[in-house]
């Protein structure tokens, strides 16, 4: 199939290159202007992710269709002095133009400030919207009900631009006065146009280190620039993916973060694999070739010294095409494996990332085994050429040092043989680093945040932290309970949940269509916390005779951690079962299957571990510039468990295909770790220094989430690609020995027929 495919290739580069630039052209159209005149970022949506089904999920949308109001704009205005009664009046003149301007605006319900009102801010009804220090207060705009999206996204604009003009006219009454606009749509931008700013910080910082490195690998920037058009023609068709998937599905903002990020590392991973190979191939026709020459009798005829290029290229990347593309293609299906197990959890959030992040493995895949071999083929005889860097004395040292051919004896062959020497010291070694770094995962704890995943220094941040310390009545409840009940018979739940611990204060019921809604604020700064969960469950606990549902940030927490718990072991026990199945049919043994996925375990557990020590123990939080959590969030510890997995695989497959062709040519079980690391160490190696790179360039970005995504597996790759793979694995195979490739023999019989070779 491969060889069919390199042939394919070989033949017709320029139609395949044509192709992909054609579909890269039209997703990144689509992607920027959209379809129905929607852009891609347009039609991202943020909030708490949802569990269909859930008592927060059904609670929230009786809360939706009971409260009859429309979209509540609010600006909060700081730097007055509402001790000053002069000050009071003329701040209330002065904002009385722009009152009336509000309220003429179409769409438009009430404008309520504190200077409508008799006795303007010493009447009690304006407490809610003056600041406990006096000095600011609240102008609050309600749009109409049942407005059309259209009709309501222009009332929306037009208020906000309306309320943004208001702080510099009040500056004549009192210099210096400021104000933050707040409001459900705005909060909702804020964080996709952060989404949008990582990504762009994300990509300049990833893509020139990545760059760099690979400049290393082969020798020279022609060679290291094609895994990147590559990496970009997926990262683009990805963008193009997630368009239509809008269609289908509600797609969460940072998923675009996710899909580039696992795009661009697999691109990069598949892609120095395949222009590795084709160069190590060529190398070696070109080798032979010159060996034939040498033992051709002279005819008495100058000969003309053939130049690499034409059939001897096609040839190398025909044969790169069947190997290291069959290893990629494989590789990939043990990646979107791993990432499709998300798509058997409940949380719809964890749904649209599968479906993303499968949709860019294959492109990814894609993009390798068909752009990737057809540029080598137009670049031909340029891409063996020794580089200007090959001439620079320093670099040429470096260079021949961490290229990507190696030779037959060097550094890794020299470790695994190491390694064989003391396998039991590696093993018990390597696990118990391991267990070190994973040690922090006992103290785990999973969140899902909501303003806090916005900087600290987010002018929506800033609003909602003075909103809930300034205005004590404005305040959002950290808790809410949904009773059907009347509010006079409601008046008992609420003295009921008075008494919980944790409860400071609960609000006087308010009848909402047939509902009653009580308030419940907890003693703690954050609504997700510990405190707030305990609430959570004690009233989940209670029995008023009527049904209620309690909800908001620790209920939705509690319910999404719980259908994680629920959907995990068909999730994980289906992949797992389908890896062992593939890595069966690649390596013919029952014990290399079970092994990977021991290991790999162990090396997730590491990454998560020291997720939890920086993210959550609050660890290099200044290097890394985040305000630490009381948890990582609930859905990257999904993200992190699934991908990392996948990429675990992959470098267990790079390492795995190389050490059993050697098995298959009949080098012995050790021969064939030491022949096999020494061949794919080096790109194993440089693949995840790149991967890692691009992970750190996420890191670079605001949104705590994609800072710890980029964390968790940048860790994973580098603990995997190092003490894993140079280490652990050769140890465990070392003591194995020829039970490395046993099988049953009905197993057997079943590999020998449909095993997957080259």
């Amino acid at each position: 199939m491969f060889d069919r495919l390199g042939r394919v290739v070989t033949r017709r580069p320029r139609t395949i290159i044509a192709a992909w630039a054609v579909i890269a052209l039209v997703c990144v159209l689509t992607a920027l202007a959209g379809v129905t005149g929607q852009g891609l970022f347009d039609r991202l949506r943020t909030g708490e992710p949802a569990v269909p089904g859930s008592e927060s999920q059904a609670g929230r949308e009786i809360l939706a269709e009971a409260q009859h109001t429309g979209t509540q704009i609010t600006l909060l205005v700081r730097g007055a002095d509402l001790t000053d009664e002069g000050q009071v009046t003329a701040l209330g003149e002065a904002l009385r133009p722009a009152h009336q301007d509000l309220t003429a605006i179409a769409g438009v319900d009430t404008v309520v400030d504190p200077f409508l009102l008799p006795g303007a801010i010493t009447n009690p009804a304006a407490a809610g919207l003056v600041s406990t220090a006096q000095d600011g207060f609240l102008v609050v705009v309600m749009l109409d009900t049942g407005l059309a999206e259209t009709a309501e996204d222009t009332a929306h604009d037009a208020v906000v631009d309306r309320l943004d003009a208001v702080p510099g006219e009040l500056a004549s009454v009192t210099p210096g006065i400021t104000g933050i606009a707040s409001s459900t749509p705005i909060f909702a931008q804020e964080i996709v146009d952060q989404v949008r700013e990582d990504l762009v910080t994300g990509e300049v910082v990833a893509l020139p280190v990545a760059l760099l490195i690979m400049v290393v690998v082969f020798g020279g920037f022609l060679s290291a620039g094609i895994p990147l058009v590559g990496a970009l023609a997926s990262i683009v068709g990805g963008l193009g993916v997630v368009l239509a998937l809008t269609y289908t599905m509600d797609i969460d903002s940072f998923v675009i973060n996710v899909v580039t990020v696992l795009g661009l590392g697999l691109s990069v991973d598949y892609g120095l694999l395949i222009v590795s190979r084709f160069r190590e191939e060529a190398h070696r026709l070109t080798a032979a070739a010159s060996a034939a020459a040498a033992e051709t009798p002279a005819t008495g005829l100058r000969r003309r010294r053939r130049r690499p290029g034409g059939p001897l290229v096609e040839q190398a990347v025909r044969t790169a095409v069947a190997t290291a593309g069959r290893t990629v293609a494989f590789s990939a299906v043990t990646v979107a494996l791993a990432v499709a197990g998300l798509l058997l959890m409940r949380p719809e959030v964890l749904r649209s990332i599968s479906a993303a992040g499968v949709a860019v493995v294959v492109l990814a895949v894609l993009s390798a085994i068909t752009l990737v071999p057809a540029v080598l083929v137009v670049l031909g005889a340029r891409m063996l050429r020794p580089s200007v860097l090959s001439r620079v004395p320093g670099l040429r040292r470096l260079v021949s040092g961490l290229g990507d051919v190696a030779p037959e004896e060097g550094v890794f062959s020299r470790l695994a043989r190491r390694v064989h020497d003391h396998p039991w010291l590696v093993l018990v070694g390597s696990v118990a680093v391991l267990g070190l770094l994973a040690s922090p995962v006992a103290g785990l704890q999973m969140r899902n945040s909501t303003a806090e995943l916005l900087p600290s220094a987010s002018p929506q941040r800033e609003y909602l932290r003075i909103l809930a310390a300034d205005y004590p009545a404005a305040a959002a409840p950290d808790v809410t309970v949904v009773a059907k009940a009347n509010p006079p018979a409601a008046a008992g739940l609420a003295e009921q949940i008075g008494g919980v611990r944790h409860v400071t204060q609960v609000a006087a019921p308010v009848a909402a269509d047939g509902y009653s809604v009580l308030s419940v604020f907890v003693d703690t700064d954050d609504a997700g916390s510990a405190e707030a969960a305990a609430v959570v469950r004690d009233l989940r606990d209670l029995d008023p005779g009527f049904p209620t549902w309690v909800v908001g940030q620790a209920a939705n927490q509690i319910d999404f951690n719980a259908a994680l718990l629920n959907g995990l072991p068909m999730a994980g026990g289906i992949v797992v079962v389908a890896v062992l199945l593939l890595m069966f049919l690649m390596t013919g043994s029952v014990l290399v299957p079970i092994k990977a996925i021991v290991v790999n375990v162990l090396s997730l557990s590491a990454s998560l571990g020291v997720t939890v020590w920086v993210f959550q123990q609050g660890h290099g939080a200044d290097l890394l510039g985040f305000t630490p959590l009381s948890g990582l969030e609930a859905y990257v510890v999904a993200v992190v468990v699934a991908f990392g997995f996948g990429l675990a695989m992959d470098y267990e497959v790079f390492l795995l295909s190389r050490i059993k062709e050697y098995w298959d040519a009949g080098y012995s079980n050790d021969d064939a770790v030491v022949y096999g690391l020494q061949r794919s160490g080096r790109i194993i190696t440089s693949a995840a220094l790149i991967v890692v790179a691009v992970f750190a360039g996420f890191v670079a970005g605001d949104l705590i989430v994609i800072k710890q995504v980029g964390v968790a597996l940048a860790v994973t790759v580098l603990v995997d690609a190092t003490l894993v793979r140079m280490l652990l694995v050769p140890a465990t195979m070392t003591l194995l020995g020829r039970w490395n490739w046993w099988a049953p023999a009905p197993l057997a019989r079943i590999y020998s027929r449909l095993k997957i070779v080259h």
